[in-house]
């Protein structure tokens, strides 16, 4: 089963080249001409440093099993072991995880941080990059010999992430996501071959298999849910008009997406109606996460949407399993997006294709840099950030249809995984090239749902894709001061429009449009809207 990638394909073995590139003999009229080396050397193996030391931060969970530290232990001695061949000793800079924000700051104001800083707030980076305390790694990463591992890994989109200004200064260095793979819509299998129902492809459609779910479920039940809420997901990618143009998309954020989008105002009608004719959860808005997997568990919802392959993950409560030992004929699958109403296409809300952003405090000289950049360069490598995040084969895992496969999990909680995550700078949830094989390793982790898995990645990154990205590319001027009170607005009316009367519903619309508007919605939009234009 084909799962749509947009990563390209790592070579096995590191690049590594000679510290000046050949000379080139284009001919012609112009006669003979050279082109010299990048003035940094970032390609890993392209040079040898004499004996440079960086500092990089990791964070500390607290979690050092018995006989290691944080940063004394099996993974770091082998960082400095790899990196030590090519004249970089790397230390390592502990920083609380809870307090590394405050700790940044503090750090940052203080010029003690480390060569290699780390936030998941893309704003606090372009802050300091616009303040001129971080250094341009474009000179460092931009050059066709530069950095070769890490684009082959990364790829120039998720690099181009890290220009938060918009222009071609480089603020940092984005972590690749393994997958961006957001959530899965879930219904009860069992019963819609019992009621012999198609999977809907429409709104309209969805709200009659719904609705038959509900009033004619097989097990004669009258306390069934038809559907949840979900903020963000499946019923967004169905019903958002904003999805349907890439620039206005990227305008709107998640603040003034319901002021600018005209397709929010009929999710919320639908919502309403779903609400209204008792498919949804009458009392939703007051349950918490363990009233939500309990529903689930017992065998309550018809339909819900959660995280990808959350039926099924452990971590969430393995619900379709315990669902099972309650009732072992019930199954839950995921089924692909539905179209949506203004341009009958299909879409996948997805995570952004990056995590963590690395960037460089100008208190590193060039030289500090430009080893930095040949240290990130290695983790895009299999001998680097492979072996980090997934250990050795035949100590840590085995490969299966070239997805490494755990060996005993146990061993490798112990091992490795309390600190791999954070010494993997270039990579969120694993070292995985493309993401077909980052869902064949993740099935594997749940023997006789392999299927469910693989089927739920496949549907999640279904069409085209709305990227959960606006917030963090892009921080408007007022929203920080205007956030507060905008989200207020939001979570006052929104309720109402999904539990008031139908009758009321184009009033209370109406009154929620004005009250996002007096609290300041047209001033951030017209700011984002400013800001993208010009770049």
């Amino acid at each position: 089963m084909e799962i749509p990638s947009r990563a390209v394909r790592l070579r096995a073995d590191p690049v590594r080249l000679p510290t000046t590139l050949p000379k080139r003999h284009p001919g012609g009229a112009e006669g003979e001409q050279s082109e010299s080396a990048s003035q940094y050397q970032t390609t890993f193996g392209s040079k040898q440093f004499d004996g440079v030391t960086i500092q990089v931060e990791l964070w500390d969970r607290e979690n050092s099993p018995e006989g290691s530290t944080i940063t004394d232990n099996k993974w770091t001695r082998y960082i400095q072991e790899k990196m030590s061949a090519v004249g970089i000793n790397v230390e390592f800079v502990t920083v609380p995880r809870g307090d590394e924000v405050n700790w940044l700051r503090s750090a940052m104001a203080g010029d003690t941080a480390p060569d290699i800083v780390l936030t998941y707030t893309y704003s606090i980076a372009q802050e300091y990059y616009e303040q001129g305390g971080v250094w341009d790694l474009s000179e460092f990463v931009d050059g066709a010999d530069q950095a070769l591992n890490m684009k082959s890994y990364l790829g120039q989109d998720v690099i181009d992430y890290g220009r938060l200004t918009g222009g071609e200064e480089l603020c940092g260095i984005i972590a690749r996501r393994a997958t961006t793979a957001r959530s899965n819509f879930y219904v009860r299998k069992d019963w819609m071959d019992e009621l012999n129902l198609q999977v809907p492809t429409t709104t309209d459609e969805l709200y009659d298999f719904v609705e038959k779910m509900v009033k004619e479920n097989p097990d004669g039940r009258t306390d069934i849910i038809g559907t949840s809420t979900w903020d963000d997901g499946y019923f967004l990618a169905a019903f958002s008009k904003l999805a349907t143009d890439p620039t206005e998309s990227l305008i709107a954020c998640k603040l003034t997406r319901d002021y600018f989008d005209e397709g929010m105002k009929e999710l919320y009608k639908f919502k309403n109606k779903l609400y209204n004719n008792g498919l949804m959860d009458q009392e939703y808005y007051a349950r918490s996460g363990d009233d939500f997997t309990s529903f689930i568990v017992n065998g309550r919802y018809a339909t819900f949407e959660d995280h990808v392959i959350a039926s099924v993950d452990l971590s969430r409560g393995s619900r379709l399993q315990t669902l099972q030992e309650n009732d072992p004929s019930a199954d839950l699958v995921s089924i692909p997006p539905l179209q949506n109403i203004w341009d009958g296409k299909q879409y996948s809300t997805i995570y952004s294709p990056g995590g963590l952003i690395a960037f460089c405090p100008k208190s590193a000289d060039a030289e500090t840099v430009e080893a930095c950049m040949t240290y990130l360069d290695w983790l895009c490598t299999e001998e680097g950030g492979f072996v980090i995040s997934h250990g050795f084969e035949g100590e840590h895992y085995n490969l299966e249809e070239g997805a490494p496969i755990v060996i005993d999990a146990a061993y490798n909680s112990k091992d490795k995984d309390w600190v791999n995550v954070d010494l993997f700078l270039t990579g969120n949830s694993g070292y995985f090239a493309d993401p077909s094989i980052f869902s064949k390793s993740t099935a594997f982790k749940y023997p006789g749902y392999e299927d469910h898995v693989i089927a739920d990645y496949e549907h999640a990154l279904t069409g085209d894709y709305i990227n959960d990205i606006d917030d963090s590319l892009y921080t408007s001027p007022s929203q920080p001061e205007l956030a507060a009170d905008i989200n207020l607005v939001k979570e006052e009316w929104v309720v109402k429009l999904i539990t008031c009367p139908e009758a009321e519903f184009e009033d209370n619309y109406a009154s929620y449009m004005a009250a996002l508007k007096d609290a300041g919605v047209e001033t951030i939009e017209q700011e984002r809207r400013d800001h993208f234009a010009g770049n």
